[in-house]
């Protein structure tokens, strides 16, 4: 089997949260492979634990991607602080084609065009690939699962996530892919802690909000952030896209500040928070402003670092996005056009330590315990769409008996990915959307 073959039939997604399929970035056109362990996101540290514990594993893994792509080099993209509390530095050598890069305290370092021009001072075109530079990026979580899929032809069946936030001790742990969020908090013993509070699937900045009674775990999950409901990154969730409408309608002060500090626009993109907010109260928007919403990352710098009115933008691009969504409609460059990062990126760029702050959750932010005991839930529900792509197709029906990573579902048509049971049980429900297991 070929690299592709392999991380298809392992069912690799993205695990840095937006669940590309991994054998889909395969290219001979790249030169440089990017494990992606910036973990920007304030109070995560998953990445940084499976580095701690499993260096070794994601080196060869990137290693192993190197050479199977024919491709030059390896770079662990790594931020500065976090490098330097793993002992790493800049340069050092991890394999013979593999590197340690240190990248700024800055947020989102972890976006992956961001991450790319900082890395290797290429710059992907608004609205490409990162295999027009040549090159391919992939989360730490990602290529350890790389690496046991081609030295063990292990499928994914596990997600490790951090639980952290307003709780007594943050952890970090692997879980099974579809262990519901009630069942983990209740093994946590943490579920009276998540009373009237609001959960994230993922951190504070760009975290979207979960129902603990009904949501599971899924490959893309890289933690849990609970949240009072009076620090500022829950308040910005809880404001209606009528009330941020309202308030971009009468309290838009015309600053262009959230344009000036947002991480794309300093990279030369043609995106513009503030032309974006005027707009939102326009009759006839403009069609090719509008486009311009799919460039956003979704970091919500403009929201919570630039605006001094209380208006989020990101939720006026939001709304934009869905709609090209649904127009299948995307921001396309002409062949002529040229962009070039602004002269004061460098001074602009957000610090780790301000995001945290006035996100209200800095006194959260302690470093989390491993928690090594294997757990296994009673039962799980594994997503069949919990990837980018077209939805998997079951192959296994009620009543079947399945061991841990047996393939429960197959790819779709087209980009997908099969799934593998996280658990051995008995096969209880299958149904559009997702299989479920019991543990007997």
């Amino acid at each position: 089997m070929n690299i592709k073959d392999i991380f298809k039939a392992a069912g690799i997604a993205g695990a840095g949260g937006a669940g590309f399929p991994a054998y889909a970035k395969q290219s001979p056109e790249a030169d440089t492979f990017l494990v992606n362990g910036a973990e920007c996101e304030p109070l995560l540290y998953t990445d940084y634990t499976i580095l701690r514990l499993y260096l070794e594993e994601v080196a060869k893994g990137a290693e192993l991607v190197v050479e199977a792509g024919g491709m030059k080099q390896a770079l662990l993209c790594i931020e500065e602080k976090k490098a330097t509390m793993l002992g790493l530095a800049e340069g050092q050598s991890l394999a013979p084609h593999t590197k340690v890069k240190c990248l700024p305290n800055v947020y989102p370092t972890g976006d992956e065009i961001s991450l790319i021009y900082e890395a290797t001072g290429r710059l992907v075109r608004p609205g490409q690939l990162p295999i027009t530079v040549g090159v391919i990026v992939g989360n730490v979580e990602s290529v350890y699962n790389m690496y046991h899929a081609m030295s063990h032809q292990t499928p994914v069946t596990h997600s490790f996530i951090t639980i952290a936030g307003d709780i007594k001790q943050p952890v970090v742990m692997r879980v099974p892919v579809g262990t519901p969020i009630s069942t983990l908090f209740t093994h946590l013993g943490i579920m009276d802690d998540v009373q009237d509070k609001m959960v994230l699937d993922g951190g504070p900045a760009m975290g979207r909000v979960v129902d603990v009674a009904k949501d599971v775990v899924k490959k893309t999950t890289k933690g849990f952030t609970i949240l009072p409901k009076n620090t500022e990154a829950a308040k910005s969730r809880m404001r209606s896209a009528q009330s941020n409408q309202g308030l971009a309608t009468t309290a838009c002060c015309q600053c262009t500040r959230c344009t000036d500090l947002c991480p794309r626009a300093l990279l030369g993109y043609p995106l513009e928070p503030h032309r974006m907010v005027r707009t939102a109260v326009c009759p006839t928007p403009d069609p090719v402003l509008i486009k311009t919403a799919t460039l956003c990352c979704g970091c919500g710098i403009c929201e919570t670092v630039a605006c001094s009115q209380g208006i989020s933008p990101r939720k006026v691009i939001d709304g934009f996005k869905a709609q090209l969504r649904a127009q299948n409609m995307k921001f396309t460059p002409s062949e002529t056009d040229t962009y070039t990062p602004h002269s004061m990126r460098s001074a602009r760029r957000v610090p780790a330590s301000r995001i945290k702050s006035l996100l209200g959750v800095a006194h959260f932010d302690r470093l989390p315990i491993w928690q090594e005991e294997p757990f296994a839930p009673r039962y799980v529900a594994i997503a069949l769409a919990g990837h980018i792509g077209a939805p998997s197709v079951p192959v296994v029906k009620e009543g079947d008996r399945v061991e841990m990573g047996q393939m429960i579902a197959k790819a779709g048509e087209g980009l997908s990915l099969p799934e593998h049971a996280s658990i051995s049980g008995r096969v209880s429900q299958v149904t559009p959307h997702y299989i479920r297991i019991e543990r007997e």
